[in-house]
């Protein structure tokens, strides 16, 4: 059976158009078949009655079109959909799918018709793809194969042009020809540019003639007139438009600003405001310093209006120098000389300014450089003297007397004003030199030593008379000479040893000397032996003629028993006026040696001496070494002693054993020194308490009385506390058999003992009965013979 066909049929204006060019006659719908039927066959005629034959897919209804932005009240149809197969019975049901199916555009199921449901947008989107099948409206079986088709959305002129950005930047070069290129805009439409002039732009300006000009085409903004200045207008504003609809009438618009600055030439040369200066120079201006400041103006900014100063002329070769600030474009004018008012008071400068970066475009327009006369005024100013030499250097002998004068210096004051000098006391501390204030004389204080101190380094001071402010410093160094004023000496503490084997003439040391003298011929040393000591002499001393001399022996033996140290006596002079000698010992001990000369042994004498300590000295440090030793063996048996000493040494004589206690009670009124409920409540005291003058060589344990209970009567509580401890004492065979106190902070009212300090009954004139300790047991025996007694037996 043949496969029935889907046909579409769009019935809009060309349905319209058919039957109004043909009446009477009916549009026939493009069928086809597909597959199962061999070769081609006739299937219909057209209006002339010429047969139709069945190609494939011959016609075009894939493709619908649609206006975006319907406005009308109705649904606005898209299209027909019919099948071949359908008989007009309702049989045939027709299934749309695809984009926005159901929603953007919807189907008749029974006729086919098609309809859009919303406004559409191009811009939005441009085309849809959907599918359409028809199928049995019973058993929903397919009556046709399924077919793609588009709808596409007619574009209409909805948008207009929108620039890129809005405002434009864009900088182009001052005085630029006509046409130099600016900057380019663009401005986009979305309308469809396939389709009409919807999207066609055209750009014009609006503001900014005759400055520039717009390219209608491409957007190019352009100059369009010549010389534009810097300098006269720097920033314009121009106002773009671009037009759709290839800039017809009704067609849309959008605008965009420009804002264009015109950059900075090198066009304008430097020119001084002035062409004279008379900057101002003070005598007090240092060099190096600024003497003033000149400045030319140019026009141009940043490196177009940088510019070189220098100077062309000058009537003071090298007195100034001019350099150039390139942060303020200014010539600054520099003192590379002393100003002297006194020798010249004007210097005229001729100065030339240059621009640095030159552009040779604008060369007809320079030169691009100035000049000007500079006239420099020197002021007079109060200035300090000033001294002859920088320095000065003097002599003198160290055994001059005081106030001797050693040189003068000398300051003269530009102004003609007279000076006074001083010396600066913190270059001469120990007040060695002075100097006259009026003719700059220096003389010295006291007595100078060249071994001490062979140079001296002072400043002195020139001062102004009349302006104290106005002072100068020199430094002057005096050179102490040397005197002959000291004695050579041995150069080292020389000792050495003689062998008892020794042979005559045999050298046995070499000693040399010093002298901290220092003659300009250099040292000349004598060596001799002693006078004294020459007659009768076991050594000799020979001069070497090299500063050195030589010790020798004088006879072939000697013996330690006999003598075991020996000293000589070497005398030693210089050469210098005037001569100077002192005598210097030599320490020779005589010891045992070998037959090579090597010392084998010496005696104690001979050891002490080689150690540098006499006998004396060591017996000195011995007798030391044994007091320190003795005061300290006597201090730890001070203290060893002090320890093991008992509290009461006699067990007969309590008078000579005072045990003192520093804390008194304070009465009932003292409720802080000890708490009377300690007292009402004993067993709340430790069960066992060691003493503190003994330590009790064997342990017994107290023995306990019970408590009787407490009474409203807080005296007799402490009463029967009292008299329950003095059992206890009593009969505790660990208490010494001494008296021992113990202290109470509190003491209770009205107590039968009142007070015992035996202090305080020595100062009371009643008498005391004290009979009644005699019934305290035997431990208050000694208390009661020596109290309770009568009043003729104590006076006794």
């Amino acid at each position: 059976a043949a496969v029935n066909h889907l046909k579409v049929c769009i019935f809009m204006v060309l349905w319209a158009m058919v039957h109004l060019s043909s009446p009477g006659q009916g549009l026939r719908a493009l069928r086809r078949t597909t597959g199962g039927r061999r070769g081609s066959g006739l299937t219909g005629q057209d209006a002339n009655g010429v047969p139709l034959r069945r190609s494939k897919r011959g016609w075009m209804w894939n493709q619908f079109f649609l206006l975006e932005e319907y406005t009308g009240t109705d649904l606005q149809y898209v299209g027909k959909l019919h099948s071949d197969s359908d008989r007009g019975d309702g049989s045939v049901k027709y299934v749309l799918t695809g984009e926005g199916a159901g929603t953007l555009f919807k189907i008749d199921e029974k006729s086919g018709d098609i309809h859009a449901t919303k406004r559409l947008d191009r811009e939005e989107k441009a085309f849809y793809i959907l599918h359409a099948k028809a199928v049995n409206r019973f058993t929903n079986e397919a009556l046709e194969g399924e077919s793609e088709f588009i709808i596409k959305i007619h574009d209409i002129n909805d948008n207009e042009p929108r620039f890129t950005k809005d405002p434009y930047m864009a900088r182009v070069p001052e005085m630029s020809d006509i046409g130099t290129s600016v900057i380019q805009v663009t401005a986009i439409d979305a309308d469809d540019a396939t389709y009409g002039n919807s999207a066609k732009v055209v750009y014009s300006i609006l503001e900014g003639q005759p400055y520039f000009s717009v390219d209608p085409e491409t957007g190019l903004i352009k100059t369009a007139l010549p010389g534009m200045d810097r300098e006269v207008k720097e920033n314009y504003q121009v106002v773009i438009q671009a037009k759709d609809m290839a800039g017809q009438m009704g067609g849309l618009s959008g605008t965009t600003t420009v804002s264009i600055t015109l950059s900075d030439v090198n066009d304008n040369p430097p020119r001084f405001t002035k062409s004279e200066y008379s900057p101002s120079g003070g005598l007090s201006i240092e060099l190096g310093s600024a003497v003033g400041v000149i400045r030319a103006m140019d026009a141009d900014i940043g490196q177009n209006a940088e510019m070189d100063y220098r100077i062309i002329g000058s009537d003071g070769p090298g007195m100034f120098e001019i350099t150039t600030n390139r942060s303020t474009q200014e010539g600054v004018i520099l003192l590379r000389k002393p100003l002297d008012y006194e020798r010249k008071r004007q210097y005229s400068l001729r100065v030339q300014v240059e621009n640095v970066h030159i552009n040779p475009r604008f060369y007809s327009k320079g030169p691009f450089r100035d000049e000007a006369t500079i006239k420099i005024i020197v002021e007079d100013v109060d200035e300090p003297p000033v001294f002859e030499r920088a320095s000065y250097v003097m002599e003198v002998k160290e055994d001059a007397p005081k106030n001797t004068a050693i040189g003068s210096v000398s300051a003269s004051d530009p102004d003609d004003k007279t000076a006074s000098y001083t010396i600066d006391r913190r270059t001469d501390m120990d007040r060695v030199f002075n100097i006259h204030a009026g003719n700059g004389s220096v003389f010295i204080l006291r007595e100078l030593d060249r071994e001490e101190n062979a140079w001296h380094n002072i400043t002195v001071i020139a001062t102004e008379f009349t302006n104290p402010r106005q002072i100068s410093r020199v430094p002057v160094y005096v050179r102490v000479l040397d005197v002959n004023d000291n004695p050579p000496t041995f150069a080292n503490n020389y000792e050495t040893f003689v062998c008892e084997n020794a042979k005559a003439n045999q050298v046995i040391r070499t000693v040399g000397a010093t002298d901290p003298d220092a003659p300009l011929g250099g040292h000349r040393f004598f060596f001799s032996l002693a006078q004294e000591a020459a007659g009768k002499a076991n050594f000799s001393v020979r001069d070497n003629k090299n500063n050195t001399a030589s010790i020798l022996t004088r006879r072939n033996s000697y013996s330690t028993l006999q003598k075991s140290v020996y000293h000589v006596p070497v005398v030693i002079s210089d050469g210098e006026f005037p001569m100077q000698s002192s005598t210097n010992t030599l320490t020779i001990r005589v010891c045992t040696c070998d037959r090579e000369g090597n010392m084998k042994a010496c005696n104690a004498e001979a050891l002490t001496a080689r150690a540098g300590l006499s006998t004396g000295a060591l017996v000195a440090i011995l007798l030391c070494v044994i007091i320190l030793l003795m005061i300290v063996v006597l201090f730890a048996a001070l203290r060893r002693q002090r320890k093991k000493e008992p509290l009461i040494i006699s067990k007969e004589d309590v008078r000579d054993n005072v045990v003192s206690y520093n804390d008194e009670g304070g009465g009932e009124e003292d409720t802080q020194a000890f708490d009377i409920g300690t007292l009402r409540n004993p067993e709340a005291i430790e069960d066992s308490k060691q003493r503190r003058d003994i330590v009790p060589e064997a342990f017994y344990p107290p023995i306990r009385r019970p408590v009787l209970p407490p009474t409203r009567d807080n005296n007799g509580d402490v009463r029967d506390f009292i008299n329950q401890r003095l059992q206890d004492n009593d009969s505790d065979p660990t208490a010494p058999p001494y008296d021992s106190l113990a202290t109470y902070a509190y003491e209770g009212n009205g107590s039968v003992a009142e007070s015992l300090s035996s202090l305080e009954s020595v100062t009371t004139e009643s008498d005391q009965d004290y009979n009644y300790l005699s019934e305290w047991g035997p431990r208050f025996k000694k208390l009661a013979d020596l109290y309770g007694g009568d009043d003729s037996d104590r006076d006794s």
